[in-house]
C-alpha cells in the first residue's frame, strides 16, 4: 500500500512526524521498509513542554531504522499564537495548536520535497475520535490505522524499535506530565478489549467499559465523517 501510493503519486518519498513514541516508531519502520531507508525523512517537532527523552528517543528511532532526522522547533510559531487572546487558554486548545502546527509544517516539507505525509494513527485513538482534526488525524497514507494499539506493540516488539520507546507510557505530549491513559481512564488493553467486544456484538455494550467506549465512539463520529454537504 506504501509503495503504491508513492509511485501513484509519483512522489519522491515520504515524511513522517516522529514524536519518540510508538505508534510514530511503527509507521516509520513501515514507510523505511517499503521504499527504503534513503527515500524516508523524519521530522521531531518539539515544543517547551517536550522532555528531552522523547527527542533523544526519536533520533535513536531514525538511526536504528537508517532514515535522515531532522528537528524543528515549534515553539516560535506557539508564541505567535499566545499573542491572540483566547487561542492557548487552556491545554485542550494549545494542544490542538500544537497538533496542526506540526501538521502544517510536516505538510510544508511534502510540498517542498515532493514527499507524501506519513499518519501515525492506531486504529483505537481513531475509533475514540482521540485526535486532532486537520492535526495528527490528518495525512496521504495511514499505514498503521488498521491496528489496534495493543497490537501496535506487539507489531513494534516484532520488528525491533527502541527498546525505551516500547517502555514508556503512551503521551501526546501536549502538556507536561499528560499521558493518553490517564486521560481516557481506561488502559490501552481495556479499551481495545472493549472495542472489539463492541464491534462483535454490533456496537451494543455489555458492561460499563464497554459503555463509557461506546460513548466516546458514538461523540467523536464526526472525525471519521466527510463534512456534509450538498
Amino acid at each position: 500500500m506504501i509503495r503504491h501510493a508513492v509511485w501513484s503519486a509519483g512522489a519522491s518519498g515520504i515524511v513522517v512526524g516522529v514524536s519518540g513514541g510508538i505508534d510514530s516508531a511503527v509507521a516509520a519502520a513501515f514507510a523505511a521498509r517499503a521504499v527504503g531507508p534513503e527515500r524516508v525523512v523524519g521530522v521531531c517537532l518539539p515544543s517547551a513542554v517536550t522532555v528531552s527523552e522523547d527527542i533523544e528517543d526519536a533520533q535513536a528511532l531514525c538511526r536504528s531504522i537508517g532514515i535522515e532526522c531532522r528537528e524543528l522547533s515549534i515553539e516560535p510559531v506557539l508564541q505567535a499564537y499566545r499573542g491572540y487572546p483566547g487561542l492557548t487558554d487552556t491545554p485542550y486548545l494549545a494542544g490542538n495548536l500544537m497538533a496542526r502546527t506540526r501538521m502544517a509544517i510536516l505538510y510544508a516539507i511534502a510540498n517542498r520535497e515532493g514527499r507524501l505525509v506519513c499518519g501515525t494513527s492506531n486504529r483505537t485513538e481513531y475509533m475514540l475520535g482521540y485526535c486532532t482534526k486537520h492535526g495528527d488525524s490528518a495525512a496521504d497514507i495511514q499505514p498503521i490505522l488498521h491496528l489496534y494499539k495493543t497490537e501496535i506493540f506487539a507489531v513494534g516488539r516484532a520488528m525491533g524499535i527502541v527498546q525505551r520507546i516500547l517502555e514508556k507510557p503512551p503521551s501526546a505530549g501536549l502538556w507536561a506530565g499528560q499521558t493518553d491513559e490517564g486521560e481516557l481512564g481506561l488502559t490501552y488493553p481495556e479499551i481495545d478489549a472493549a472495542l472489539q467486544s463492541l464491534e462483535r456484538s454490533g456496537w451494543k455494550a455489555g458492561n460499563e467499559v464497554e459503555e463509557r467506549v461506546l460513548r466516546r465512539v458514538r461523540a467523536s463520529e464526526h472525525k471519521r465523517s466527510s463534512p456534509p454537504h450538498l
